[in-house]
């Protein structure tokens, strides 16, 4: 029920995901809205409908809304994942509301304080992972080493990366540069096993000069926002220029396939949403714009996630770094 375009995108995105890739999806939410959603498609093989009454705004606390709202469609779709009825969670709504289901129901791993919502960034050569890009907005240095270490690891995972490069996002490339939480983050990164190549500015992001990049979720969520709202504005801007005569209309023909390619990679409907990295269960946190095709995609993404074991995966590297961190000591002293 969470999104601008829920119920009616949502469902029909869980639709096309159980149609072209035969994964099974429970709709979780009011079960006459679905079910108005579905029309003819109610005994559609490999979809169900669990019965949730309450719904969670996008204004709403996420904390007085886990406590007052136990029947909405996060929180029931939660309890399913906690009770291994279902496998992983997608939702395009509340993101705060998310990341609290996500904690104190799902269940955060050992070793991890707080999870870290990662997104793929497109690159000039490929691709890197952002965390944290919202989930957390108020972080301690502690968290940040924690994302670069679930980042990392999911670099290796997913970029098929052996020593994924980890920089800092700051204002500078320099050390020394940025707030305190950058400043003391700087110092944790930089004495870890980690490829730690220090600072990255915004712009270095998009250039590909680390493979992961690490901050909290107020600075994360600017900049992927910023690049979707450049994204967009390319793509208006291209399609303004080309329909302005015959002779850019025909250069628009010829190299029609180089646009498609660079609008796919730009576009966040391609991959959906990002996963919430350090929780006991899968969940992909989708935008709250998203569509049919981004909710599609965002299910096959999960799927591809919970094949591959990823969260488990995290959470044992998570359980040999806490081990590794126990038992390490300064022969000095």
């Amino acid at each position: 029920m969470g999104g601008d375009f829920a119920p009616q995108e949502v469902v029909a995105g869980a639709v096309e995901a159980v149609r072209r890739y035969h994964i099974p999806v429970t709709l979780v939410g009011r079960a006459d809205a679905v079910q108005s959603c579905l029309g003819g498609l109610r005994d559609l093989p490999g979809l169900q409908i669990v019965d949730a009454p309450d719904v969670i705004g996008m204004d709403e606390s996420p904390m007085e809304a886990f406590k007052s709202k136990r029947k909405s469609s996060l929180r029931v779709a939660a309890d399913l994942v906690r009770e291994r009825e279902a496998h992983g969670l997608v939702s395009a709504g509340n993101s705060g509301a998310v990341l609290a289901v996500g904690k104190m129901v799902i269940g955060v791993v050992k070793g991890v304080e707080r999870p870290g919502l990662a997104a793929l960034m497109p690159c000039i050569d490929g691709w890197s992972v952002v965390v944290d890009v919202g989930a957390n907005v108020d972080c301690k240095a502690r968290n940040l080493e924690q994302f670069a270490i679930m980042g990392s690891y999911y670099a290796q995972l997913i970029l098929h990366k052996e020593s994924p490069r980890v920089g800092l996002l700051s204002i500078g490339e320099e050390e020394g540069k940025g707030n305190a939480l950058v400043k003391e983050t700087f110092e944790l990164l930089k004495k870890s096993d980690m490829n730690f190549i220090g600072n990255v500015e915004a712009r270095e992001v998009f250039l590909g000069k680390a493979d992961v990049v690490v901050c909290d979720g107020f600075a994360g969520n600017v900049l992927l926002k910023a690049a979707e709202g450049a994204g967009e504005m390319l793509g208006l801007v291209l399609k303004r220029e080309f329909a302005g005569s015959l002779k850019a209309g025909m250069g628009f023909l010829l190299s029609k396939g180089v646009f498609r390619a660079l609008y796919k990679k730009i576009d966040y409907a391609e991959y959906g949403g990002g996963p919430l990295l350090g929780l006991k269960g899968g969940c992909i946190v989708c935008h709250g714009r998203s569509k049919a095709k981004a909710v599609t995609n965002a299910v096959r993404i999960m799927h591809q996630f919970l094949e591959e074991k990823i969260h488990e995966k995290i959470q044992n590297r998570m359980k040999e770094y806490t081990l590794l961190e126990k038992f390490s000591f300064d022969w000095r002293t």
